[in-house]
């Protein structure tokens, strides 16, 4: 199963998307969503990892920033892996909400169609605030 979430900077869910199969790509559930207009037309902007690379080609005012891939032929700079550092600092509440979404049991043994995973997975966002925000 696969599915996007937005956080706000502390780390509270505020938004998980339909349910896909977990072959899907993060871009392409990105783009199917259109969670790049969204962004643009909020004034927002995300931190996102490396599956989400080439969703926004926009290099002068990006809406979502990633970190630098390397490769074996090509090494980061240290500014590069600077940055890296960086990112992973501001990402990191991110991945506690995601943490918290994560810890209902369920998840971890769900097989079912993916319209009755996203009516779960709504239900368990609103869970895991409350959970969460006590």
């Amino acid at each position: 199963m696969h599915f996007l979430a937005l956080t706000d900077e502390r780390g509270r869910l505020i938004w998980i998307s339909a349910a896909r199969p977990g072959r899907t790509h993060d871009n392409a559930a990105a783009r199917h969503d259109h969670i790049l207009a969204h962004l643009c037309a909020a004034g927002l902007g995300a931190l996102a990892d490396l599956g989400f690379r080439s969703l926004d080609n926009d290099v002068l005012d990006p809406v979502i920033v990633t970190g630098f891939h390397a490769s074996r032929t090509h090494k980061l700079t240290p500014g590069q892996k600077t940055a890296n550092r960086v990112l992973a600092i501001g990402r990191a509440p991110v991945e506690h909400g995601f943490a918290h979404l994560k810890n209902w049991r369920i998840l971890t043994k769900l097989r079912t169609d993916p319209a009755r995973a996203t009516r779960l997975l709504r239900a368990l966002l609103v869970l895991t605030n409350l959970e969460v925000n006590r």
